[in-house]
């Protein structure tokens, strides 16, 4: 197994395992906070942050620079902008990297759009006791594209396309139902995009080449963000006019759109290379001529 496929593998489990825990802490929350209230919610959360940067200790330092590197490195911010510029340099000289981190900055829009889930099932008619099981249902669908991400790797950029495409409009026509039996479309939506987000994160990591890993992948971290901060004061504004369901089917269209986008362009470079062997084999008229003299 390649180191990409291993890489594929590994953070979709860790995504798994993220949204699982997620989902063991949504379920323990409600009898927590009814003994203990917030003061024991918010020693949980202090607790949780504690225990990670434990775990965050024991990971391994395989960077050790020699003294003579650490005598010629820029310290502070110089350090920090010759980073960004190495990383700046590697993404505009390589095309598969530009479009690796394009996509993963794409699918950063259903991290943002799951934090109104919880909305979307509120509008959906149900009790506020069946609101958390609708979004364990989505979080479930999450778990399953995180386990399942480590083969969306290996799909061709059509069969990734496909899967976005499948996803995009499995939320949006699950959103604008409006009715509790449209959150297993919308968990199939959420998997659907979550098994692309680790393909996507894979075939970045596969295109990356030299010291500058670290700071592409950082980089793509960083659009992510922007695009999710855009998408909460976005679909804020969106909500407050048309409400919830069209304003989370109108987020999940520009991904129904970009991947049929990329559809078509593949499908037009595979007619394109089709008719080359054929234009190159056909006689030209002068030839022709030349023969028939």
């Amino acid at each position: 197994m390649e180191a990409a496929d291993r890489y594929a593998h590994l953070i979709g489990g860790a995504r798994a395992l993220k949204t699982g825990a997620s989902m063991v802490a949504t379920a323990i929350a409600a009898p927590v906070m009814a003994v203990g209230g917030y003061p024991a919610i918010g020693s949980a959360s202090v607790l949780a942050c504690l225990a990670g940067s434990v775990v965050a200790l024991t990971f391994p330092e395989h960077r050790v620079p020699s003294h003579a590197a650490r005598d010629t490195q820029p310290e502070g911010f110089r350090t920090y902008v010759a980073m960004v510029g190495d990383g700046v340099g590697h993404v505009r000289s390589s095309r598969a990297v530009r479009r690796a981190v394009a996509l993963l900055i794409l699918l950063a829009m259903y991290g943002a759009m799951e934090e109104y889930v919880p909305l979307l099932a509120a509008d959906a008619g149900v009790d506020e006791t069946t609101v958390p099981l609708l979004i364990l249902l989505v979080s479930l669908g999450m778990a399953l594209g995180g386990v399942l991400g480590g083969s969306a790797a290996r799909f061709t950029s059509a069969g990734l396309a496909g899967l976005i495409a499948g996803g995009a409009l499995a939320m949006t026509v699950s959103a604008l139902a409006a009715h509790p039996v449209g959150f297993i479309g919308l968990a199939l939506g959420f998997g659907a995009f979550q098994m692309a987000s680790v393909a996507a994160d894979a075939r970045l990591q596969r295109a990356i080449s030299g010291s500058a890993r670290a700071t592409v992948t950082s980089m793509a971290g960083l659009g992510q963000e922007v695009i999710q901060i855009g998408i909460f004061a976005g679909y804020g504004i969106a909500a407050a006019h048309v409400g919830h369901p069209m304003s989370f089917a109108g987020f999940a269209l520009p991904y129904l759109v970009a991947a049929l986008g990329l559809l078509g362009w593949i499908l037009g470079r595979r007619m394109v290379t089709r008719a080359k062997p054929l234009a190159t084999h056909e006689p030209q008229p002068e030839a022709q001529q030349q023969t028939r003299g």
